[in-house]
């Protein structure tokens, strides 16, 4: 669809004959957000692997902005395309205060000439903006590595957003937080969605019942489901699929998907 930042089509990949994604169709709008969830194994990481260059499918071609196939690329070319990525576990230079990472943020898109040189008065706005919209302006001239776990995951998001990303992948981004900093997080995620298409794979079933529009639930390697979180945890080919994968009830219902 001409809407589409992202076209997956008859994407097919496997590790020493197993299959871990088969045929898979996927499409991600413009301005999007959307979760990808289901048990391990579904492919969900390898699905980010592949957007990203890190692993060649065997078949199948993934449409970046309705032209450019990210098959055919390096992952260096990737970013430069427009395609941030940020894994579980946070990546900030610890020795260096916020405002010192998002300033290294800030010269990875420069070009090689001027690296050396004062920021503009447009980069350190970008900078003071950035902070206040993931939480950390009063952080700034603090250590990255004293930082909690949530806070180095917000400046991580921030420094992607240096890069100008159109599409943004983030790797179960609240594992390890506490109810308060998931909360903050969540809210961070619909505000940057507007902006760019943000795919999130996340296991956190009552994060994603409360912040999520759109689920895509993965199930050895093809889209099982797909919708609402209402609609899909009552889907019956959901409920069919993971049927005895847990006997434990649970608060959201829907523990088969998040085991």
């Amino acid at each position: 669809m001409d809407n589409d930042i992202l076209s997956v089509e008859g994407l097919t990949v496997s590790f020493d004959g197993f299959v871990v994604l088969d045929s898979l169709d996927f499409n991600l709008a413009h301005g999007e957000l959307r979760f990808l969830i289901g048990p391990n194994g579904a492919g969900k990481t390898t699905l980010l692997d592949l957007i990203t260059g890190k692993t060649r499918p065997s078949r199948g071609k993934i449409l970046f902005d309705g032209e450019t196939d990210l098959t055919k690329l390096r992952e260096h070319d990737l970013v430069k395309l427009g395609i941030g990525r940020k894994f579980q576990t946070p990546s900030v230079f610890a020795s260096l205060t916020v405002y010192e990472n998002m300033e290294v943020a800030i010269g990875f898109r420069r070009r090689l000439g001027a690296l050396l040189r004062p920021l503009a008065r447009s980069e350190a706005d970008w900078i003071d903006s950035t902070l206040g919209k993931v939480g950390l302006s009063e952080r700034a001239a603090t250590q990255a590595g004293t930082l909690s776990h949530g806070e180095k995951q917000w400046l991580e998001i921030g420094m992607l957003l240096a890069q100008e990303p159109k599409l943004l992948l983030l790797d179960e981004p609240v594992a390890g937080m506490t109810r308060r900093e998931r909360e903050r997080t969540g809210t961070l995620l619909q505000a940057i969605g507007g902006d760019r298409s943000v795919l999130v794979v996340e296991h956190d079933m009552e994060f994603v019942r409360h912040f999520a529009e759109k689920v895509t639930v993965l199930h050895q390697g093809k889209v099982l489901s797909e919708g609402s979180m209402e609609r899909v945890q009552h889907d019956p080919e959901v409920v069919r699929a993971y049927l005895g994968r847990s006997r434990r009830p649970e608060r959201n219902g829907y523990a088969a998907v998040a085991s």
